[in-house]
């Protein structure tokens, strides 16, 4: 009975600082996550199919109606991988070496024109994509945490 209730105890501690800290995580702007991939230049995208996880470079990455969007294609792994799990993690390291991102949430197809437009617009780069093709995919992240790290401080945690 006793080991029970130390149990108990402990758990009820662990669920309690846990609720806390994702109470104290800040809430930011998904600018502010943009801005630290866009230092980055090259970041990466993990996705997992049946029990193998599979990364990849991105850098095409924009705000839009205040959710951070990436792009790709429908044809490619990637988001055949995503429509059948959304969850993913982003990595990107800094050019100096000693901080960098790690993101994780959900991403969300937009298969508007109007999005797609808005990202191809602010990624000039991407000349194999159109806005009306059918095979342009921008996804957005939902409920996205960041959390930057460094050599140098603690790391910091938000949501966006």
């Amino acid at each position: 009975m006793k080991a029970t209730a130390k149990i108990l105890m402990t758990l009820a501690l662990f669920m309690a600082t846990t609720t806390l800290s994702a109470q104290n995580t800040e809430k930011v702007s998904p600018t502010e996550v943009m801005n630290y991939l866009q230092e980055c230049g090259v970041f990466f995208l993990a996705t997992v199919e049946a029990d193998q996880p599979h990364v990849r470079p991105f850098s095409a990455v924009t705000v839009y109606e205040n959710h951070l969007y990436f792009l790709t294609g429908k044809k490619k792994d990637v988001f055949k991988q995503l429509k059948v799990n959304g969850k993913f993690e982003i990595c990107g390291l800094k050019r100096n070496g000693t901080e960098w991102i790690r993101i994780t949430g959900k991403l969300i197809n937009d298969d508007r024109v109007e999005a797609k437009q808005f990202m191809l617009d602010k990624n000039p780069g991407n000349k194999m994509y159109s806005a009306t093709d059918n095979n342009t995919a921008v996804l957005y992240i939902q409920d996205g945490t960041a959390k930057y790290y460094s050599f140098a401080s603690a790391p910091r945690t938000v949501r966006f």
